[in-house]
């Protein structure tokens, strides 16, 4: 059996990702051969293991590319080489947003999901989940009066749930998009700010049909998972596409 470094618990093997999860601290692990002080001391306010050699959500790029002429709405997360990293498909009819997030259009193997904790999804408290573990990642909410009237903004929150950053357009570039005439053809760009930083950018492109957002994040922090990100994306073009 292999243990946390950091409380003892016996750690989980999760396929999917190739890493070490401990459930009670509900953490990824690195577990080195050099024994439990080597290997707490990597992990003690380090990035997390997924971070390591550029795992899939520690990435410096992503492509969100929605496809065109669909019933129901699907994704592709692509990475800079347009490799997919996962895919995602709405359901037709529902009560509250769920969004499952697989590895490939077969959905049999689920990587993460965005559920919602209100009905009402112009105002809803949406959690980012890893499926393996079940353990919450972060969590985003739309600031709905700002978003519907003036120019689209989200709260990034960490997974106890503390505020932590936000997601917004600029001032001028909402107003544009929201009330001129023809606006709604303005693609968007939205910037994630970290403690009051800019950090990431995400770059809608002009389509009248589908939906392409790339998404910059060379400077987000090594220990912030970018799914947080990614299902803010994911809402946004959803979301966003509905009140508009």
């Amino acid at each position: 059996m292999t243990f946390c470094p950091a409380c003892g618990q016996t750690l989980r093997w999760i396929e999917q990702y190739g890493q070490w999860y401990c459930d009670k601290c509900q953490q990824y692990r690195i577990v080195t051969s050099a024994g439990p002080a080597a290997a707490a001391a990597a992990t003690a306010g380090g990035p997390p293991a997924s971070a390591q050699g550029g795992g899939f959500w520690f990435q410096a790029f992503y492509r969100l590319r929605k496809k065109a002429f669909a019933i129901a709405d699907q994704y592709w997360i692509e990475d800079s080489a347009g490799k997919m990293l996962g895919y995602s498909k709405q359901k037709l009819f529902r009560i509250k947003e769920d969004v499952r997030i697989y590895t490939d259009e077969s959905m049999r193997t689920e990587l993460f999901r965005v559920h919602q904790q209100q009905i009402v999804n112009v105002w809803g408290n949406f959690a980012i989940i890893d499926s393996p573990t079940n353990a919450i990642l972060g969590w985003v909410r739309r600031k709905a009066l700002a978003s519907t009237f003036v120019a689209d903004a989200w709260e990034v929150y960490n997974a106890q749930q503390g505020l932590v950053g936000t997601i917004r357009e600029s001032t001028g570039r909402g107003l544009a998009r929201k009330w001129i005439p023809g606006g709604a053809l303005i693609p968007e760009t939205m910037t994630l700010e970290l403690g009051g930083q800019p950090v990431a950018q995400f770059n809608q492109q002009f389509k009248i049909i589908g939906d392409i957002w790339d998404i910059h994040c060379q400077a987000v922090p090594a220990s912030f998972d970018r799914r947080v990100l990614l299902g803010a994306a994911l809402l946004m073009s959803m979301i966003e596409r509905q009140h508009k």
